[in-house]
């Protein structure tokens, strides 16, 4: 005989600061007996702190939150805890930004805009154990996941300033020179500078895949 344990409800954190979009994906989880959503919160502080205090099976995050990013947010709850599977819902699709969610340690990425049968699937496939990628970023993935990592003794030439770290950081989230530039408080034809030379240390053949190969190497 099927327990109530074993037929217990998946339960899910909603991060979104849209109020709309909350509502919407609340009534689309009601509509689903293996799903529950216990909370939703539209900052990435309060969505830090909640999923610590709740201890979500699944979270739905967004990548724009007022505080901190989805991508930091998503981090941070993997730190603690491990087994939460995350799902990143946003409209992005910039290579840089998918693999700095991957590499966050998300389990899924959906773009908004899926129907909502598509998204429920993704959440039920994440829930049990399995990834998600969206399938209109799914060959962007892969094709850099064959592009092949430098050799030991050429990770070891990679020698980055400390400024050049830093609009590292800010590349591999996905910003543009100008929103880089505005960050760092410089021009953006000085972030240009910089990520050419990041680019040319990295060997790599452009801003994508020098953020890309970052990623895959541990730098940022």
């Amino acid at each position: 005989m099927t327990t109530r344990a074993e037929t217990k409800p998946k339960t899910v954190l909603i991060v979104e600061d849209n109020p709309m979009l909350q509502v919407g994906l609340r009534h689309a989880l009601s509509t689903q007996p293996a799903l529950k959503a216990i909370a939703q919160v539209e900052d990435g502080l309060s969505a830090v702190s909640t999923a610590l205090e709740l201890e979500p099976d699944i979270a739905l995050i967004d990548i724009d939150l007022p505080g901190i990013d989805g991508i930091t947010v998503t981090q941070r709850i993997k730190e603690v805890l491990p087994d939460t599977r995350v799902i990143i819902f946003t409209h992005y699709t910039n290579p840089t930004r998918v693999m700095a969610a991957l590499s966050s340690g998300a389990n899924g990425y959906c773009i908004k805009g899926t129907d909502i049968p598509q998204l429920l699937a993704a959440i039920t496939a994440v829930g049990e154990g399995n990834c998600y990628l969206d399938a209109k970023i799914a060959n962007c993935v892969l094709q850099n996941l064959r592009q092949p990592l430098p050799d030991g003794e050429e990770l070891k030439e990679v020698k980055l300033t400390e400024r050049e770290m830093q609009v590292l950081q800010q590349l591999v989230e996905g910003k543009s020179n100008t929103e880089i530039g505005i960050i760092l408080g410089v021009s953006a034809n000085t972030i240009k500078g910089h990520v050419q030379q990041i680019i040319h240390k990295l060997k790599a053949s452009d801003r994508t895949q020098a953020a890309v190969k970052a990623l895959r190497l541990g730098l940022v």
